[in-house]
């Protein structure tokens, strides 16, 4: 080109000022030849086709920032480049938060306890930097090579292959995004979410409800900025929708337990639930389940009335629980074995996955099960012995504050592999079975009842009677009697029934005794739908849910439902199994990519998670093989995937999230929250549901909340303003990724909850 030619004039036939004239030209060209070489590093090869127009821009923002850099100390450099260095953003979201620019982490080195890993002390570094520390220099002088020609042409084929290697490096790197693209950013794209072929919850018990005859409060919107502390009877253990006493009061009857339900104010609380007085951080599971600070939870009437039973003894600073229950003085362990033992069917951890334990006093049996693989739903009325599942929770294990009385239990029909009562003191034989057909309703086909109760062992008068009226109401429900043994080290009885997986025995039945329920009854349908004295047939055709009995685990956790058809649309618009297997690689990529290794979290201290916005349960299947257990909340107006998620042995709730969760304040270490915010912005009071995450997580817990950018900034802004550590955030194309810390603080003003106030 024009500089090589004219860099090659030969001065020995000019006069002097002319060879001097020269000489000034040839050392102008000379520079702008080295500006040259440097700006066409700047330029991306045509022959790197193969990767992608983003990586592309990514390499060439960064060597335009190089570039840029060099500018400043050469004063021939290119004006071709145009975007300023302080523009410059990565195109990805990378796992590690050293590889986030600073506007996007600010606060975390401040707020972050945990040390930067090697990792992220690294990433510190700019990419620029590094590479100057790896190879020296290179020259800009005239070189040469040995036929006298400059050799920028072979500096920039060098300088090709390292922007190739380089954008490979980037394209393997943008599979460790948190955000992925491709096929599994469609399942973030929440404007193109659909019901698919599930129905709501919302809808399925809008319809039966409508039958029945019954309704939802509304609920007002307000906002503030300016927190105080929830004056209520209740103080530090304050549930909302548990604890509206003045609802309460105006209650006809409470013979049905009317007065242990969930009655939601219409303007939900905004304010925040004080820490009891010399509160401390929850002692970290296992140990937690063999102790917890007396401070956390300061009650020990459980201890004066059960300590003799080894439900829970005051021991210094610390409540400790050596294991027992009313039915097994001797330890849950023993009365777990010894029930495999007398119906080896059971096959815990295996064929039982999922259990329902009612009337589950503090817990124990389902702390204890987890040593067997299984999974365990405590539930337990509120203060009926005291804190009682306040003291599960604190133990890390899971449990619910719910009672049986008037309503559906609030989840899906044919879910659970085994529901048992430990002299539960639950009345199953009275108005027609009531209680025991809501069990049946929730029970697998084929899944097992245990039920260790006095009148299966003792002879007084009582138990004979209530013995004989649960025989004659069991045989009528068409359940067999599996096993009823004496554990002589507890000196307790345990009957193990089997509910019927055909419909055989109900045609061959003499009498109706207890009915069928309608063909229109939908037993999924459980958000306040009142109890009713009926059976559901069984599920009998190959494509129906309840037909057949899950895998084994774990293999049931990654493998779809085989009732999910092809045919039938998935939340997402894939045919449900793609969807299904779309959304558990997504979560398993997140969080093995993202989340365990880039939010600073140290998992080894989370116990109690909960998936506030869970789909098919991808995120808490994701997390299977940590020591924790997530609660998976499907909201009553989403897709009725609960189902989906109890068929692959993992378990959860409904919920409508503009009310008050039912359980206890500071119960949960983490809280995930996926596209949650923006859809209860326009739906309900959004500050009602703010101070119910503060109330819900413990202090030093997180939050993980992935949403619109609208609503991320205007979270972070919330949480400040509560004194909670941004420990990270990120913004791509209008979504946010948000991971924040409770911290101790309390306001100092005072706000009364009349209705709390007994």
């Amino acid at each position: 080109m024009a500089l090589g030619k004219y860099s090659r004039v030969d001065g020995r036939k000019s006069s002097t000022s002319y060879c001097s004239s020269v000489t000034i030209v040839v050392f102008v060209a000379l520079c702008l030849v080295g500006v040259w070489m440097m700006t066409s590093s700047s330029v991306i090869p045509v022959q790197n086709s193969d990767v992608s127009q983003e990586n592309k821009n990514e390499v060439k923002s960064q060597l335009t920032t190089e570039s840029n850099n060099n500018d400043s100390t050469d004063s021939g450099a290119s004006e071709d480049n145009n975007v300023p260095s302080d523009e410059v953003k990565p195109k990805q979201f990378e796992d590690n938060p050293g590889d986030l620019p600073d506007e996007a982490t600010k606060g975390d080195t401040s707020n972050v306890k945990e040390e930067k890993t090697p990792i992220e002390k690294k990433e510190d570094k700019p990419i620029e930097d590094e590479k100057k520390e790896d190879k020296p220099e290179e020259k800009k002088g005239d070189e040469k090579n040995e036929d006298g020609e400059s050799q920028v042409e072979n500096k920039e084929s060098e300088s090709n292959e390292s922007k190739k290697d380089e954008a490979t490096e980037k394209k393997d790197k943008s599979s460790e995004e948190v955000f992925p693209s491709g096929a599994q950013s469609e399942l973030l794209n929440e404007s193109t979410t659909q019901n698919g072929a599930f129905s709501t919850q919302a809808t399925e018990s809008k319809n039966e409800k409508d039958a029945q005859e019954s309704s939802k409060p509304e609920t007002t919107n307000q906002s503030s900025y300016s927190w105080k502390l929830c004056n209520t009877s209740a103080g530090t253990d304050y549930i909302p929708c548990l604890d509206n006493y003045e609802a309460i009061r105006k209650l006809r009857s409470t013979k049905h337990y009317e007065h242990r339900e969930r009655y939601c104010p219409d303007n939900p609380p905004t304010c925040l639930v004080p820490l009891p007085e010399g509160y401390q951080i929850s002692i970290k599971w296992p140990t937690s389940r063999e102790k917890i600070w007396y401070h956390n939870v300061p009650h020990t009437k459980l201890a004066e009335v059960k300590g003799h039973q080894n439900w829970v003894k005051v021991s210094g600073e610390y409540l400790t629980f050596p294991g027992g229950g009313t039915q097994f003085k001797h330890g849950a362990l023993h009365y777990i074995d010894f029930i495999q033992q007398s119906v080896p069917e059971l096959a815990w951890g295996k064929h039982s996955r999922v259990v329902l334990d009612v009337g589950c006093g503090v817990a124990s049996f389902g702390g204890f099960l987890f040593e067997r693989n299984v999974l365990t739903m405590s539930l337990a009325p509120k203060d009926e012995h005291e804190a009682q599942v306040q003291f599960a929770l604190e133990r890390g294990i899971p449990a619910i504050s719910a009672v049986m009385g008037t309503k559906r239990l609030p989840y899906p029909g044919r879910v659970f592999d085994i529901v048992h009562c430990a002299r539960c003191r639950v009345p199953w034989h009275i108005e027609g079975g009531k209680l025991l057909l809501e069990l049946n309703r929730l029970l697998r086909p084929g899944g097992f009842f245990v039920w260790s109760a006095t009148p299966v062992y003792q002879k007084d008068p009582e138990d004979v009677e209530i013995w004989e009226a649960m025989k004659k109401l069991t045989q009528g429900m068409c359940w067999e009697v599996v096993s009823i043994t004496r554990d002589r080290l507890n000196k307790v009885g345990i009957a193990v029934y089997r509910k019927p997986s055909t419909n055989e025995c109900y045609e061959q039945r003499s009498q109706d005794d207890p009915p069928l329920c309608q063909e229109t009854d939908d037993t999924n349908a459980a958000w306040n739908v009142p109890l009713q004295a009926c059976m559901h047939k069984v599920p009998v055709a190959a494509s129906e849910r309840g037909s057949q009995w899950p895998e084994e685990w774990p293999a049931r956790v990654e493998k779809a439902p085989y009732w999910l058809s092809s045919s039938d649309v998935g939340v997402y618009g894939k045919p449900a199994p793609e969807d299904f297997a779309a959304d558990y690689e997504h979560w398993k990529h997140v969080v093995s990519k993202s989340y365990l290794n880039g939010l600073g979290i140290n998992w080894s201290t989370v116990r109690n998670v909960m998936d506030m916005r869970a789909v098919y349960g991808g995120f808490a299947a994701a997390l299977r093989d940590l020591n924790l257990w997530v609660m998976n909340i499907v909201a009553i107006d989403a897709p009725d995937t609960l189902p989906v998620i109890y068929e692959r042995g993992l378990f959860g709730i409904y919920h409508d999230w503009c009310e008050s969760f039912s359980t206890y304040p500071r119960s949960y270490d983490l809280l995930h929250a996926d596209h949650l915010f923006s859809k209860i912005k326009n739906k309900c009071n959004f500050m009602a549901l703010v101070s119910e995450v503060d109330r819900i997580l413990r202090p030093e817990g997180k939050i993980i909340v992935r949403d619109k950018v609208e609503i991320f900034n205007e979270l972070e802004d919330i949480f400040k303003s509560m004194q909670w550590d941004i420990r990270m955030t990120y913004s791509k194309d209008k979504e946010g990724l948000l991971c924040a810390q409770k911290t101790m603080w309390r306001p100092k003003e005072i706000e009364t909850i009349t209705y709390a106030i007994a």
